[in-house]
C-alpha cells in the first residue's frame, strides 16, 4: 500500500469530528417536537452530505440497515470522495432518537472509522452485552458469570462492597429478571430508556458517570460503535449474538459468521486502529447537548484516537444568521 494510502488516522479525525457535528446539529432543530423519524432523518442526511466531502474510500459496515431497509448509511454503502484510504465506517447518526424527540438525556451522533477489514460487520440482530471501565485485569468479569456474580467479582476487584457497585441496565421488560437479581447483591441499577452506547461509554469515565458497569442485550451495531469507543478510552466488553429466529442466523451467515455461539472481545470486535467521534445532541453525562444561543448553535464533541488513546472535547460554536 502507497503511502497515500494508508490510514493516517491523526490526520482524518478532525474531519470525523465535522461528521458527528453535522448530524447532531442538523437533528438539534427537532429536539423536543415528538418526530423521532424526521430527527434521525435529518442526521442521515447531513452525516452522509458530510462523510462524502472526506477524501477516504469508507464503506459503512455499522449502519442504519439493510440496503432494503435504509435509502441512505445502509450496510454496505460506499462512502467519501474515493481518494485516501480504504477505511470501514461504524455510525449511528443519532443514537437516541426517542430521546431527540422526547428532549431526555444522553442522545448522540456516534461514528467510528478504522482500517478496511478491521471491523466485525455485526447483523441486525441482539447482542447479549457487559462492560466496565479501564484499570481492570482482563476477564474480571465475563458472560459465563450469573449477573450477581459480576457484581461481586467488580467489588472484589475495585475493593469495596457490592452495594458501592452501580451498574447500567437498558429498561426493558427483557431484564426483569436480571434486575431482580441484581438487586440482590444491593448493587444500584442506573436504568437507560434508550442509547446503550452511551451507557457503555459511561464505564469508562466511572468517577465522572458513577457508572462502573453495563450489562444486557441490545442492537448488536451499537455493540462495534461502543467497543470502538472503549478501545479508545479503555475497558472492557463481552458480546454474544442472539438469534431469534432462522432469518436472524441467516443474517448472521450473510455477514461472514459462521459461530453464532462466540463471546467476541473488545479488540475482536474492533481489531484495528480506529477513530471514534461523538456529539452530544441532549444533554447527558459524557457530553452537553446543542446549545441554541440568538444567533448560533453551540456542539461539544468528545473526539478520541485509539493508537494514542487521547480524548479531545471541543466546543463547536456555529453562526445561525
Amino acid at each position: 500500500m502507497t503511502e497515500a494510502l494508508e490510514f493516517h488516522d491523526r490526520m482524518l479525525s478532525l474531519g470525523l469530528a465535522r461528521v458527528s457535528e453535522a448530524a447532531a446539529l442538523a437533528s438539534a432543530k427537532l429536539i423536543g417536537r415528538g418526530d423521532e423519524k424526521a430527527a434521525d432523518q435529518a442526521a442521515v442526511d447531513a452525516m452522509r452530505t458530510q462523510l462524502n466531502l472526506l477524501d477516504i474510500q469508507g464503506v459503512v459496515v455499522i449502519g442504519e440497515g439493510e440496503r432494503d431497509e435504509a435509502p441512505m448509511l445502509f450496510i454496505g454503502e460506499e462512502v467519501g470522495t474515493g481518494n485516501g484510504p480504504a477505511v470501514d465506517i461504524a455510525l449511528d447518526p443519532l443514537e437516541g432518537t426517542t430521546l431527540t424527540a422526547k428532549d431526555m438525556p444522553n442522545a448522540l451522533a456516534v461514528i467510528a472509522m478504522g482500517p478496511r477489514g478491521s471491523m466485525l460487520h455485526a447483523p441486525d440482530v441482539y447482542m447479549e452485552k457487559l462492560a466496565v471501565g479501564p484499570g481492570y485485569q482482563t476477564g474480571v468479569v465475563t458472560l459465563d458469570m450469573s449477573p450477581s456474580e459480576r457484581v461481586e467479582a467488580l467489588a472484589k476487584a475495585k475493593g469495596c462492597a457490592t452495594d458501592d457497585i452501580t451498574v447500567c441496565v437498558l429498561e426493558r421488560p427483557r431484564h426483569e429478571d436480571m434486575i431482580a437479581e441484581l438487586r440482590t447483591t444491593g448493587a444500584a441499577i442506573r436504568l437507560i430508556t434508550d442509547g446503550d452506547v452511551a451507557g457503555i461509554i459511561h464505564c469508562a469515565e466511572a468517577e465522572k458517570t458513577g457508572i462502573d458497569m453495563y450489562m444486557g442485550s441490545g442492537g448488536a451495531p451499537e455493540g462495534v460503535l461502543a467497543a470502538a469507543a472503549l478501545k479508545c478510552m479503555g475497558g472492557q466488553i463481552h458480546g454474544r449474538l442472539i438469534f431469534r429466529n432462522d432469518d436472524e442466523k441467516a443474517r448472521a451467515h450473510n455477514a461472514g459468521i459462521t459461530d453464532l455461539d462466540r463471546v467476541y472481545t473488545r479488540d475482536e470486535m474492533v481489531t484495528g486502529d480506529v477513530i471514534f467521534a461523538a456529539t452530544g445532541v441532549t444533554d447527558g453525562s459524557i457530553l452537553s447537548g446543542i446549545r441554541r444561543e440568538v444567533d448560533a448553535l453551540t456542539a461539544e464533541t468528545i473526539l478520541m484516537r485509539s493508537k494514542t488513546g487521547s480524548v479531545r472535547r471541543m466546543t463547536y460554536r456555529n453562526p445561525t444568521g
